[in-house]
């Protein structure tokens, strides 16, 4: 029995109907982007105009032009005669060193705290617990000026420093200590550096050691060890040399030396304690996602307390705890531009000392906003990748 051939169904033609929704969505997309399309045109249009009528030049040009004006604290060094882009490095690099050096003590502060709640001695958890609640309703702004006022006013002056130890002076000025010059410093740096490589590359060979024999190699031991001995080896076999510049007392003031200024210490001490309550809830909140059975579990095995919570829970935790302290390292390093208030040149700082004297204001924030846009994506890279190399990976 022969079929007879099948006949093609004839599609209906599409019709442009206000019914269709496939041609009303793409309808109002090119509505919405024309309207954002045109905002932007009308508030670009609207600023040159108002720059060309008050005779304000625009671009990046006046980055070249000498600065004119001195900056209290700099990693590099750095004169009124440099350049408007040498002064906003200025500002960036005492921007990373603060939220840098706020960050790693934070962290450590804010994990011994987190630790504390949790503890079973009624005193030491309460304390924790009155910390956590009082610096975290107090607005970190008025913190910075308190710590400010205790550190500058409350201090003697230069001639009545206190001198606890040889080389070291603390004063209203800030605290005096001693400090290295000479080209042997940059082989000291480099030996850190290669100390740091050597230590990461013996720790990924003692994980892969002990997950096939068991065997815990002292990673840690070995890393000191390195960090201590290789920047002296490069050091001396360099044949640079490095000379203590002691700080002492001149006339009103101290010359030589390193100093941590009442600003710096203000700051930094401000971000530490006010991110550290907030860590602390971070980890806190880790520890106690782990399941009761790990500490029975460590129990079991003979394992003091403190070496369960070091060994098995906080590497379990870690998973719920890095996500959030993302968000707080990020806190940290945005609110450093708290900064200007007590006078610390940081780059808002210093970006504001410029357009006052440029008019160039569109292009100072601009400077800002694009710093802290690359710290802060730069530190959110860093912390996803961390995160997912500690992610559990399912079989």
């Amino acid at each position: 029995m022969t079929g007879q051939p099948l006949q093609s169904v004839k599609r209906p033609k599409a019709k442009l109907s206000w019914s269709d929704p496939v041609l009303r969505s793409i309808l109002f997309q090119i509505i919405a982007i024309a309207m954002f399309a045109t905002g932007i045109w009308f508030l670009v249009h609207n600023t040159l105009s108002n720059l060309a009528t008050s005779h304000i030049s625009t671009g990046f040009a006046f980055l070249s032009r000498e600065a004119g004006f001195a900056i209290g604290e700099s990693i590099i060094s750095y004169g009124p005669a440099d350049t408007y882009l040498r002064a906003i490095a200025v500002g960036l690099l005492n921007t990373l060193v603060v939220a840098g050096l706020g960050i790693v003590l934070a962290t450590l502060l804010g994990t011994v705290i987190g630790v504390a709640r949790l503890s079973k001695n009624w005193l030491i958890a309460k304390l924790a617990a009155i910390y956590v609640e009082i610096i975290r309703n107090i607005p970190l702004l008025l913190q910075m000026f308190f710590w400010y006022s205790i550190i500058s006013e409350n201090m003697p002056g230069p001639r009545q420093a206190l001198h606890p130890i040889a080389g070291v002076f603390i004063s209203n000025r800030g605290i005096k200590v001693p400090g290295l010059l000479g080209d042997g410093l940059v082989w000291l740096f480099v030996g850190v550096g290669l100390a740091m490589l050597v230590t990461i590359l013996i720790n990924n060979w003692a994980s892969r050691r002990q997950a096939q024999t068991g065997q815990i190699f002292p990673v840690w031991r070995v890393g000191l060890l390195l960090v201590l001995a290789l920047p002296l080896l490069c050091w001396g076999l360099s044949g640079q040399s490095i000379i203590v510049d002691m700080p002492a007392l001149k006339g009103f003031n101290f010359a030589g030396g390193l100093t941590l200024t009442p600003e710096f210490a203000a700051l930094l001490v401000g971000l530490v304690v006010y991110t550290a309550a907030f860590i602390a809830e971070v980890v806190r909140a880790g520890i106690q996602s782990v399941s009761n059975g790990q500490w029975e579990a460590s129990d079991a095995l003979g394992l003091k307390r403190s070496l369960s919570l070091r060994l098995v829970v906080l590497p379990q935790a870690l998973r719920v705890i890095i996500p959030p302290m993302t968000s707080q390292y990020l806190n940290i390093t945005k609110n450093s531009s708290l900064a200007v208030a007590i006078g610390y040149p940081d780059i808002v700082s210093i970006i504001n000392t410029t357009l006052n004297q440029t008019g160039q204001a569109i292009e100072g924030i601009m400077i800002i906003m694009a710093a802290y846009l690359t710290v802060s994506l730069s530190i959110s890279v860093f912390m996803n990748w961390y995160n997912k190399r500690i992610a559990l990976t399912e079989r």
